[in-house]
């Protein structure tokens, strides 16, 4: 069975407006399953991808600081 989550993700997205992609991850990370990992992990992807190098060095210092603080 050849299941591409890039495209499922894509699918189930693919008419969202803003509210509803927030909704989206505020509920992935509040419910805290495993199984919605990779779907977050698809879109940090797209933000990743559509992110200029300033964006993308922020991001990373947000990251290194929730580590440091969530440690």
């Amino acid at each position: 069975m050849d299941l591409n989550i890039r495209k499922a993700i894509y699918a189930n997205i693919s008419n969202n407006d803003q509210e509803q992609l927030e909704a989206t991850i505020v509920d992935a990370i509040t419910n805290g399953e495993e199984k919605m990992l990779p779907g977050l992990g698809v879109l940090f992807e797209l933000i990743w991808n559509h992110s200029n190098e300033e964006e993308k060095k922020e991001m990373i210092t947000s990251l290194e600081s929730g580590i440091q603080n969530d440690l």
